[in-house]
């Protein structure tokens, strides 16, 4: 089962379920995940192949949803469920394939589409670090610094990266082996009644407005919502704003 980082909060309400993007880990939403346990049980998810979870060949969406039902079962189900980015995909598969696990749905900006801009440069500039040079943090991210185009990144991704074992907890042959799945999405005619959120950031384009109809068509009681002055990563831009708007939803 995959690793779960556990925030105990007050019994009562639904728990929340948080799945992370595309080289994220649980870690990453500690501090949102935690704020948000004041209000109810809060548990964040090392995705396959990412974290501490297990590593498998296969990164396909369907895979994702059972690794999370499987999740949700075991804590006793059903529960709200986040999810951003490559984790927004999981959790909209979910929704889809196990409605009765789901009690609402937050979706960070990202949609039910098959998106063209490829993460494997990503991929090559990790396996081209030199572990063997790396002594701590600031010398993976270096290294990194030369090799991407965003200077947010090196940081980011060297949260994934264990000094100590000098080897990255990500899958990054799997994961370059499963891009086509990553970018895409499943052909289904499943529908998800349930309170849908979309919640974007209004510089992102990763949802844009010819996707709405496909949205609708799926998730039929989904509601939009934008974060101003946040891009793609919402939540780590406005991260107050994404608590506040996250809770509101939740508490609705």
């Amino acid at each position: 089962m995959l690793n779960i980082i556990r925030h105990d909060g007050p019994d009562g309400p639904t728990p929340l379920l948080i799945a992370h993007g595309l080289y994220g880990s649980g870690r990453n939403w500690g501090v949102i995940a935690k704020r948000l346990s004041s209000d109810r049980t809060v548990i964040a998810v090392d995705m396959r192949n990412h974290g501490a979870s297990p590593w498998a060949d296969s990164h396909t969406y369907p895979d994702m949803a059972e690794d999370l039902a499987a999740v949700i079962h075991a804590e006793g189900g059903p529960m709200a469920v986040l999810g951003h980015s490559m984790g927004g995909k999981a959790a909209m598969m979910l929704a889809l394939t196990h409605p009765d696990m789901v009690a609402r749905l937050i979706v960070g900006d990202i949609a039910p589409v098959t998106y063209t801009h490829d993460q494997s440069r990503y991929i090559a500039a990790m396996q081209a670090v030199d572990l063997s040079r790396v002594e701590k943090r600031s010398d993976a991210e270096a290294q990194l610094a030369a090799l991407v185009d965003d200077p947010v990144l090196p940081a980011f991704f060297t949260q994934s990266l264990d000094i100590k074992d000098r080897r990255w907890r990500l899958n990054l042959d799997v994961l370059s082996d499963q891009m086509p799945h990553i970018l895409g999405f499943p052909d289904t005619a499943a529908q998800f009644g349930k309170p849908t959120l979309f919640l974007t950031g209004a510089n992102s384009h990763y949802v844009a407005p010819e996707h709405r109809a496909l949205i609708k068509g799926l998730f039929p009681a989904a509601r939009f919502a934008k974060i101003p002055g946040a891009g793609h990563w919402l939540h780590a831009e406005k991260p107050r704003e994404f608590e506040a708007a996250v809770r509101t939803w939740l508490a609705s």
